[in-house]
């Protein structure tokens, strides 16, 4: 459903002074405050097609009403995301959960509600309807060539969707691996998903990137060949430069330091993105910085280091989607909060003095390293978020003013109170 922007205007204008208290007393002590708030306007984060429905568990899946019917419903979700934030500027399809049947018509529904079609995801962890052979025992790792050809033609297929959307990457996660000692050969397993990559890779326009993203585990819990990060950054490696590495943040074993892979990823010039999410246990796919929010922070304050250290835009070098799916949430506040999560993340990471810190760890005074990350950490940004989307055009407070327009009660008035999103 649209969203009047006198709304946006009149939700504004009832917070204002209680927001301009706020955000004074806070921006008093920084600097570079109007730097940082460009930063923060500028900062886009993708949301994902299949993210806008109620996710579910093997166990189940609880509907919450209105959702999504096809793909030009989940635009217009996703445009009210970005009326509301002015931070989700970007959609990710999920291929062939939502194929665009008319090109020309998508894009244009998606550029009349400012968004821009970010990487493109294939699926080859999941066997479809008209599917002729079976990815049961792999896709690009499978012992068949028939098989592993099938995969590599629908990434290719996935390309040509990209391409008319004017998308510029693919992303490939496959769950190949093995549930048994003994199941697989490793090796051969490499070297015939290396083959089949290599096979997209050649399919790439010349201006676009390929990232290849891993996971340690699930849904083969003895091996995965492309399990970690080492894996996926011997085959971007030996793949070439368009080629990258992609982190979800719930891919890795527990406790991980996933802020030393980003800033050694960076350092090699192959992390390619981000799919943002938060976890308990696994991939739990939770609100961003609803578990582990100093961890959010410390991977940001590697990422600015990283790319400030080679020049890179914070904006647009790297690839920033959310991938997450709860089951008890309204989907549409459930991704509100989670990019609310990264802004504030991002807004703290770039606070921290980096002159400061560079000279305490040059002095091996780690007391000071610590204070010096806390003190930005224990800022509270959220008034410097809220004036980055007040001067973006956004509201103050986007969940206050998608609960007082009823808009879960709109959607489900309009669609029903049955229907179900695709996706997972």
């Amino acid at each position: 459903m649209p969203l009047d922007k006198n709304k946006i205007e009149e939700h504004n204008q009832s917070l204002l002074k209680e927001h301009q208290r706020k955000f004074n007393f806070v921006s008093s002590e920084i600097n570079n405050k109007e730097n940082i708030l460009q930063k923060l306007i500028d900062f886009q984060i993708a949301i994902p097609s299949w993210a806008l429905g109620s996710g579910g568990t093997r166990f189940g899946r609880f509907s919450i009403g209105g959702e999504p019917r096809n793909l030009e419903e989940k635009i217009e979700d996703i445009g009210l995301l970005h009326a509301l934030n002015k931070s989700s500027g970007a959609i990710s399809l999920h291929i062939p959960w939502d194929i665009p049947e008319n090109a020309s018509h998508i894009k244009s529904l998606a550029a009349q509600h400012g968004l821009k079609f970010d990487a493109m995801n294939s699926n080859t962890f999941q066997d479809q309807p008209e599917q002729k052979l079976s990815y049961k025992f792999g896709s690009m790792q499978h012992v068949d060539k028939a098989v592993r050809k099938q995969a590599v033609d629908h990434n290719i297929e996935v390309i040509k969707y990209g391409k008319e959307l004017g998308s510029k990457s693919l992303t490939v996660w496959l769950s190949d691996g093995s549930c048994f000692p003994g199941q697989l050969n490793f090796r051969k397993a490499f070297q015939n998903t290396l083959e089949s990559l290599r096979e997209v890779y050649d399919a790439l326009p010349d201006d676009w990137k390929v990232f290849v993203e891993y996971k340690a585990y699930e849904p083969n819990f003895y091996s995965t060949t492309v399990g970690d990060w080492g894996q996926s950054l011997l085959y971007t490696s030996k793949l070439g430069t368009k080629a990258f590495t992609l982190v979800d943040l719930g891919h890795h074993l527990p406790n991980a330091n996933i802020e030393q892979i980003v800033s050694l990823l960076l350092m090699e010039g192959k992390l390619g993105g981000f799919h943002f999410n938060d976890s308990k246990y696994g991939d739990d796919d939770l609100t961003v910085g609803s578990i582990r929010p100093y961890q959010l922070f410390l991977i940001f304050n590697e990422l600015i280091e990283g790319m400030d250290a080679k020049n890179m835009n914070h904006a647009t070098d790297l690839g920033w989607m959310i991938d997450a799916s709860h089951n008890v949430k309204d989907p549409l506040e459930d991704l509100l909060q989670s990019v609310e999560a990264i802004m504030i993340s991002y807004a703290q990471a770039l606070l921290v003095d980096r002159k400061k810190l560079t000279e305490a760890q040059n002095n091996n005074d780690v007391v000071s390293c610590q204070e010096i990350l806390q003190q930005a950490f224990r800022t509270d940004v959220r008034s410097l978020v809220a004036e980055a989307r007040l001067k973006a055009g956004a509201a103050l407070d986007p969940i206050e003013l998608y609960r007082t327009e009823n808009t879960r009660e709109h959607l489900i008035k309009t669609r029903g109170s049955k229907t179900v999103a695709s996706g997972l």
